[in-house]
């Protein structure tokens, strides 16, 4: 009988630390251009989105024009976009005039030690992810198939991944292609 009460007893303690990790993972906050701390993942939105750019990469400004769309079609679905910026290094004063020159006029989290990258599971910018309300990452990849490697690129996408993925999460449905490969320039972190 102890026994039985002492497995269930660890089994909750397990399952308790399990669940506060989640919930810490769950929210990871980083800084807005302000300073101060920022959570893109903390909001009852119906989806986000994490648009991963850079203030150097120009496959990255060339997709300005779609996110924005992309922003203002989902807007009045409860969709948050945010522009998260992973690069080390990327001073707040050149990530702000990056964000003005393309007229996001999206929210901005600096993402320097790759908190959102590393949860978001990206590796490049452009690269999207999407969370569903619940905060479990629905989408990560391309926002579409413009690009198929570096110089290579149609004049007009086949597919809108990023659009399909938010029409899925929207629908309550899973998405049906989760994962695509995204081109672009290397997310760059500092070395520990």
């Amino acid at each position: 009988m102890w026994a039985r009460a002492s497995w269930r007893s660890f089994l909750a303690v397990v399952a308790a630390l399990a669940m506060s990790r989640g919930v810490a993972h769950a929210q990871p906050a980083v800084v807005g251009l302000d300073g101060r701390a920022v959570a893109p993942l903390a909001s009852a939105a119906s989806a986000t989105v994490l648009l991963f750019t850079a203030v150097d990469c120009p496959i990255s400004g060339r997709y300005a024009p779609e996110i924005r769309r992309v922003a203002a079609h989902y807007a009045g679905d409860g969709v948050q976009v945010w522009l998260v910026y992973p690069n080390a290094g990327e001073l707040p004063a050149a990530v702000r005039a990056h964000a003005a020159a393309f007229d996001y006029g999206l929210p901005v989290a600096l993402d320097p030690g790759g908190v959102l990258a590393v949860r978001a599971e990206v590796t490049v910018t452009p690269e999207v992810a999407v969370f569903d309300r619940a905060g479990a990452l629905a989408y990560r990849g391309r926002i579409d198939d413009r690009y198929l490697d570096f110089g290579v690129d149609r004049p007009l996408p086949t597919t809108h991944d990023l659009a399909d993925a938010l029409a899925a999460v929207l629908a309550g449905r899973p998405v049906p292609v989760a994962r695509t490969h995204a081109v672009g320039c290397a997310i760059v972190r500092h070395e520990p």
